[in-house]
């Protein structure tokens, strides 16, 4: 079963944390200095955030594959659209170890669909 991704900038890590702890009833799963991550059942996704040098607000969507076999069934897809920007085997992000696809939809929203394993 995949989950949805959703991945917001922001400017002061600390409050947002406190906010979004409050929203989801529920502390995140990872703490970093730059970073923090929600793993949710209800509803399912993954959400994190992150101070960066970029523009505050949704940096980008995605889809989080269980497996391997999931992920290929979405570059599939995703080339079926020709919609692949970047394919990454064995990347490190986000503090986690994953193979994933970015894409764009035709706003030039960007998509991340990956599968972590480690």
């Amino acid at each position: 079963m995949k989950r949805f991704h959703v991945h917001v900038n922001v400017n002061d890590l600390e409050a947002s944390i406190g906010f979004y702890s409050r929203l989801f009833a529920a502390e995140p799963d990872v703490v970093k200095s730059d970073y923090a991550k929600w793993m949710l059942d209800d509803p399912r996704v993954n959400f994190a955030i992150s101070k960066r040098e970029r523009a505050v607000g949704v940096d980008h969507l995605g889809v989080q594959a269980e497996t391997g076999e999931e992920l290929a069934e979405i570059g599939r897809r995703l080339a079926a659209a020709d919609a692949i920007a970047l394919a990454e085997t064995g990347t490190t992000c986000c503090y986690a170890n994953s193979d994933k696809y970015w894409a764009e939809d035709p706003q030039g929203l960007r998509w991340e669909s990956f599968h972590t394993h480690g």
